[in-house]
């Protein structure tokens, strides 16, 4: 049996998957000692996180699917080529990025400048459907890395998925615009569905965000 040719790449990916859900919680701050004066401070300045805590469970979320995603994409190869591994170097990089407008949106969700922080947030998921466009793209092209057992048709059925995706995101980055709250609750209800998804299917039928 020959080695499989995406087992480094997938240790190294791992890697930076357990970073960038490390990175998640290095910005969650505890309540400086000096504010408090009584229990009821204490809670009332943990209560006052409460952004950091969505940012942070929202954010998991997020890297969780991405990370069950990439396993099951990669379990369906049997072949690399250097442009799979330069679009995975750029997918990796959508996942490094994301604790940055993770930490962006925690610290000004709720303030009046709300609003450039969840656009914000919005377009990392535009950068981040695209790291999975360009997965899929060079899983096929120029050849297919796809195992004969699972078929091209499976893999192009989802990279489909994902070119629709791009779509949507831009569409909540746009709303973000002029509706950014709406916007948020739209993309949190999108990921829920993902996660629902990603929890319920079957890892041979994997549906990819």
């Amino acid at each position: 049996m020959s080695e499989n040719p995406n087992a480094r790449l997938e240790t190294f990916c791992d890697g930076v998957f357990a970073i960038a859900i490390t990175l998640l919680i290095l910005d969650m701050k505890v309540p400086p000692l000096e504010s408090v004066h009584s229990v009821k401070d204490v809670w009332l300045n943990l209560g006052q996180l409460w952004p950091s805590f969505f940012a942070l469970c929202l954010s998991f979320v997020i890297i969780l699917i991405a990370w069950i995603g990439h396993h099951n994409l990669l379990k369906s190869l049997d072949k690399t080529s250097t442009k799979f591994q330069f679009a995975n170097g750029f997918f990796l990089f959508t996942v490094m990025f994301i604790p940055f407008p993770t930490a962006f949106m925690a610290e000004y969700l709720n303030s009046p400048y709300a609003q450039p922080a969840i656009m914000f947030y919005c377009l990392n998921g535009i950068l981040h459907n695209l790291g999975w466009n360009l997965l899929y793209r060079y899983a096929l092209k120029p050849k297919s890395l796809v195992k004969v057992s699972v078929g091209s048709e499976h893999i192009h059925k989802n990279g489909q998925g994902a070119r629709y995706g791009f779509f949507i995101y831009s569409a909540i980055a746009l709303l973000a615009i002029w509706l950014p709250y709406v916007a948020l609750i739209i993309s949190v209800l999108i990921w829920i569905f993902w996660l629902y998804v990603s929890i319920n299917m079957h890892p041979a039928k994997e549906e990819l965000v």
